[in-house]
């Protein structure tokens, strides 16, 4: 007799707030003693390998007003380019990095600041080297699905023009919404939602 197979239905998507910050980051709502510290506050120690750098940015909407209600979080390579994942195999990544961080936008001034390190290069599926980047994904009110999107540095300009994924971009004005202004150590990357500097996201 043929069993019948138990298709699961895809859960609708939803917006993220207004709780997200209550639920993920309660330490920075106010509310203590759920954790010591909110969970991807800090991705380095004073043992962490690796040039230290601060990125700092908004999310910007497309009347260009900062977003004081989103939530940002980045993954990363080592300084060696090395995943903190059980999936990575080709060797051991710093045990004093976290390579995730998480951190909500300021009330005040719409702000997300991250202290890291300037992760290495790492592969691209098909063998070649990506440059180094860093990976966004972006939540708030009224994004239904997570936004995916990349910084890229622009400090390694060879890098860049090597790397796979930012010469898929067609209309090539447009990678320049993934690089950071600035340089090392401190960052700029403003994510902008919709307008005519909108950053290119990621369908992942």
């Amino acid at each position: 007799m043929v069993q019948k197979l138990g298709y699961l239905k895809e859960t609708a998507s939803q917006t993220a707030g207004p709780y997200v910050h209550i639920g993920l980051t309660p330490n920075f709502c106010g509310i203590p003693g759920v954790y010591k510290s909110d969970l991807g506050a800090s991705m380095v120690n004073d043992k962490t390998l690796g040039q230290r750098i601060t990125v700092k940015g908004r999310v910007i909407d497309g009347a260009g007003m900062p977003l004081k209600d989103a939530l940002v979080e980045i993954w990363q390579a080592d300084a060696s380019g090395l995943y903190n994942s059980p999936a990575e195999m080709r060797g051991t990544a710093d045990p004093n990095f976290a390579g995730w961080g998480r951190c909500p936008t300021s009330a005040e001034d719409g702000v997300f600041t991250f202290e890291t390190v300037k992760p290495g290069r790492v592969l691209f599926k098909d063998g070649r080297l990506m440059a180094p980047h860093i990976t966004f994904w972006i939540v708030a009110r009224g994004i239904n699905i997570g936004l995916h999107t990349r910084m890229y540095f622009p400090d390694e300009a060879a890098a860049n023009a090597e790397d796979p994924l930012l010469a898929r971009i067609e209309h090539r004005h447009r990678a320049e919404t993934l690089v950071a202004a600035g340089t090392t150590p401190n960052y700029t990357f403003d994510i902008h939602l919709q307008g005519e500097k909108e950053t290119v996201f990621l369908d992942i």
